[in-house]
């Protein structure tokens, strides 16, 4: 009869525990008895066993059915016994393998191909430019494939070779403790390739500056601050490695009379105390190069804002547009003459508070206010 113990009791968890569970279980365990992690502790390698053992059948479901109903018999005749780690372990050393070295992810094959860099280019544009869309043309400089060696660093009639080092793998391995590590070649550093007669048209990158001129298109209603992105234009990749992308970020230049909201234009318009009093009207521009009336009623205040439907700017990728906001400043009348001075007085005897409500009204209640506070 075997004496094992049970697999269950090894990862501390209940038999009717899930796979998450389970992988939580043995992430904790593993941690805590590894070997690195508890030196000179014989008994720290044997219990580290143990819980992998466990983990490695009952993480599978085929294994943990025949555990369930045979126990530690179902793979006494079986790989993977008491003393061996099996064919499983990599795969279930992974699991905790990030947790204890923060090197998940790391591996790089060995083709010395590399990705190039993103680029970004800043483009001003008008508010009309961005009402009506724009094809802009842009020259940047930017990294290309070198034609000379065709991207591979290595000068016309020869190529790289294969790292010595780490065999092309771009990667080493390292004893440490218990475990094998791996780490960037440092030969290569991690390309898995050496470059012994280099390109002399760049110098054994693969790649070389060059300026370029790209057509942009800017679609209607893009605001200050889009993004666009041209796939493949940015820097070229190292040793014919794969380009990076060109990123065209929009600012959007004052206008002298629209200030946007979103899809909302506005503007403010001065008109005179006469107008605001009797009622007018006046023509202001639109954004699409025309015009359009705005009419004043009698007894318009200042600040008041009129709306102009559909007179704003195009939403982007939609078929919407916004309005227009006109908002009326009244102004104070200066530099007045005598003539202009005796009207205005004499304007200010007829008035009432028929003319004037609102100052009527104020007035009313700070005379109200301070015969109260006098009482």
């Amino acid at each position: 009869m075997s004496t094992k113990r049970c697999y269950y009791e090894t990862l501390e968890v209940e038999r009717d525990a899930d796979e998450t569970k389970l992988k939580a279980a043995f992430r904790k365990l593993a941690m805590k008895w590894h070997p690195d992690k508890n030196p000179g502790d014989a008994s720290s390698e044997v219990k580290f066993k143990e819980i992998n053992e466990a983990y490695e059948v009952l993480r599978d479901a085929d294994k943990r059915a025949a555990y369930d109903r045979y126990g530690h018999a179902a793979f006494e005749q079986g790989a993977g016994g008491p003393h061996g780690f099996g064919a499983g372990f990599a795969s279930s050393f992974s699991d905790i393998f990030e947790d204890l070295f923060g090197m998940a992810g790391q591996r790089r094959g060995g083709t010395g191909r590399e990705r190039g860099a993103d680029l970004r280019y800043n483009m001003e544009i008008t508010l009309e430019e961005a009402f009506q869309g724009k094809t802009a043309q842009i020259e940047i400089p930017v990294s290309v494939t070198c034609e000379s060696c065709s991207g591979t660093g290595a000068k016309a009639g020869t190529k790289p070779k294969t790292c010595a080092m780490c065999g092309g793998a771009g990667r080493v391995r390292q004893a440490q403790g218990f475990f094998t590590l791996e780490r960037t070649c440092p030969g290569c550093h991690g390309r898995g390739q050496m470059i012994e007669d280099p390109c002399p048209s760049c110098s054994g990158s693969g790649r070389v500056t060059r300026d370029r001129t790209l057509s942009v298109n800017i679609p209607q209603g893009v605001e200050d601050g889009t993004r666009i992105r041209l796939a493949g234009e940015g820097e070229a990749g190292l040793r014919g490695g794969p380009p990076g992308d060109l990123y065209i970020f929009l600012s959007l230049s004052q206008h002298e009379f629209f200030q946007r909201d979103g899809a909302d234009l506005h503007c403010r318009v001065p008109i005179s105390m006469v107008t605001a009093a009797l009622g007018g009207e006046f023509e202001v521009p639109t954004i699409d190069k025309g015009k359009t009336k705005v009419k004043i009623p009698a007894g318009a205040q200042s600040g008041r804002r009129f709306r102009i439907a559909s007179k704003g700017m195009p939403v982007l990728r939609s078929r919407q547009t916004g309005d227009m906001y006109v908002q009326i400043v009244v102004e104070t009348p200066q530099n007045l003459t005598k003539k202009q001075q005796e009207l205005l007085a004499e304007f200010e005897k007829l008035s009432s508070g028929a003319t004037q409500p609102e100052a009527a009204g104020f007035f009313t209640k700070v005379k109200d206010f301070f015969g109260k506070a006098a009482s």
